[in-house]
């Protein structure tokens, strides 16, 4: 070990990593890996370090045409006359493969865009209960679903198609479980894909390819392109593209719709987020801290679903304060290869630039930092890493910026809400005075007390004491948070086309 790598442990534990896609020149087309027509490249950066570890070909619009064709191909081909069941049995082999796969899915995971191996260590399990969880919805499309006309005198065969080709679109926050919430539900139902990460995290999903060949899913069903923003565009709007399926960022998410608008093409959303947690009087503190980071800064804060806004009564305005800030600053921050490391950095470096903004703004605005507040310098190889210190805003009010746009960062805000006479009424007022619609907790002793808050909330999932996505149940935004739903049956009918085929009984 040379003297440097002695100083930078962080670098020397990724000069011993070998990954198994580090500098590609390939697309998955027609069920093997193969030349992209690029010219140019898009650099892989990991953001605990700042160093260039990988890079991918920055896609062409003959690479889309080659991956729709193929898709195209398959869609006409065996695929979809399978039937459900016998493409059931394909997930859960590709369930077995991606377990096979956990450590270099969430290293390469983790190289990508820093989040801590204590999160991206789950990757491999959370993919494959997907795919397991979809696997037993066969039976739901196998059922023969008959439907007596209400005044007699016939009946009607509902039928439900695959949709076709399917535009699966992924973002780098969570590069992995972001693709297969949309790529399970699409192969159950006899759809094939072309699948395009997000740019700085396009190499961990190759991984998820080498399974899904492995498990021998047919040619040409799962196609993968990598490129940029502008490549993403493309395939939207190509013609041979039957459905699309986003998560990122909301104003992105308009361009998508507007598009697939004026093309009458079916179209998911899963956007942005800027979540509450309802602390009513009578919460038990020491439990809401056991839950806090998971539930309000999990990933780093690069969770769309978090409720970074955390609504706390008058009457214990300074513990929630006094333990928002304790459990925050217990934190670890540091390499995200390490297993102990609770907090990573910005997954970019744009990103990085744009929490500090954020951070900056609320200082301007009159927030009190009690944790936090400023770029993290750490040593030992981190040096150049896209690193911001974990940071509560208290004294926060509901016009600041802080309080009102998506952050994506290590941030918590609180707010203070009147609860004379125990009452929640601003509380949930404040929590519905947002733009977005997509998570939202209350903690509160008294369950069914929480469960009345919790229907009041003007969002699409509310946790009670704690958070977690549940594979079984509907997943979606309201407002700004997107169009649609993933999980359960719901997302899977998200891949259907439905007919009506009407006879005399």
């Amino acid at each position: 070990m040379t003297s440097a790598t002695h100083d930078a442990p962080a670098l020397s534990t990724r000069s011993g990593l070998a990954l198994p896609h580090t500098h590609v020149d390939t697309i998955f087309v027609d069920g093997a890996w193969q030349p992209s027509r690029a010219t140019g490249r898009n650099p892989v950066t990991d953001p605990a370090t700042g160093e260039v570890w990988g890079s991918v070909p920055d896609g062409t619009p003959e690479d889309v045409d080659a991956a729709v064709g193929s898709a195209r191909r398959a869609f006409q081909g065996e695929w979809p006359r399978l039937t459900p069941s016998e493409r059931a049995a394909y997930l859960l082999r590709i369930a077995d493969e991606v377990e096979k796969r956990a450590e270099e899915l969430s290293l390469t995971n983790s190289r990508e865009n820093g989040s801590p191996v204590a999160e991206s260590a789950g990757a491999a399990a959370n993919a494959a209960g997907i795919f397991r969880y979809f696997a037993t919805l066969a039976e739901y499309l196998e059922r023969e679903d008959v439907r007596p006309f209400p005044r007699g005198g016939g009946e009607s065969v509902v039928r439900r198609d695959p949709l076709g080709v399917c535009a699966l679109i992924a973002p780098w926050n969570f590069p992995i479980n972001l693709v297969i919430i949309k790529l399970a539900p699409a192969l159950l139902a006899g759809c094939t894909v072309v699948i395009k990460p997000a740019s700085p995290t396009p190499l961990s999903i190759r991984v998820i390819i080498d399974a899904v060949a492995a498990a021998g899913v047919p040619a040409g069903v799962v196609n993968l392109v990598t490129g940029s923003g502008r490549l993403g565009d493309v395939l939207v709007k190509h013609p041979g593209v039957d459905k699309v399926a986003f998560t990122g960022s909301t104003p992105v998410g308009r361009k998508i719709a507007a598009a697939c608008g004026e093309l009458l093409r079916p179209v998911t959303l899963e956007l942005g987020g800027k979540s509450s947690a309802i602390v009513l009087p009578d919460a038990d503190l020491d439990a809401m801290s056991a839950v806090l980071i998971k539930s309000s800064m999990r990933n780093t804060g690069q969770t769309c679903y978090i409720s970074t806004r955390i609504l706390a009564p008058a009457s214990r305005y300074d513990e929630v304060v006094d333990m928002v800030t304790a459990t925050i600053a217990a934190g670890k921050q540091g390499d995200p290869l390490e297993p102990d490391t609770v907090f990573g950095p910005c997954a970019t470096e744009s990103q990085y630039r744009t929490v500090l903004e954020y951070v900056e703004s609320g200082l301007a605005e009159g927030a009190r930092a009690t944790t936090g507040g400023r770029a993290a310098s750490l040593s030992g190889g981190l040096e150049d890493g896209f690193f911001v210190e974990p940071t509560v805003f208290a004294d926060v009010t509901p016009d600041m910026r802080i309080s009102r746009e998506e952050i994506f960062g290590p941030v918590i805000t609180i707010l203070k809400y009147n609860d004379a006479g125990g009452s929640v009424e601003e509380a949930v007022a404040l929590a519905n005075n947002t733009e977005f619609g997509l998570g939202g907790l209350v903690f509160g002793a008294d369950e069914n007390a929480a469960l009345a808050v919790a229907d009041r909330m003007d969002t699409g999932s509310v946790g009670l004491n704690f958070f977690a996505s549940n594979h079984a149940a509907p997943f979606g935004g309201r407002h700004d948070s997107g169009l649609g739903t993933e999980y359960g049956i719901e997302g899977l009918n998200a891949y259907l086309s439905y007919k009506s085929i009407h006879r005399k009984p």
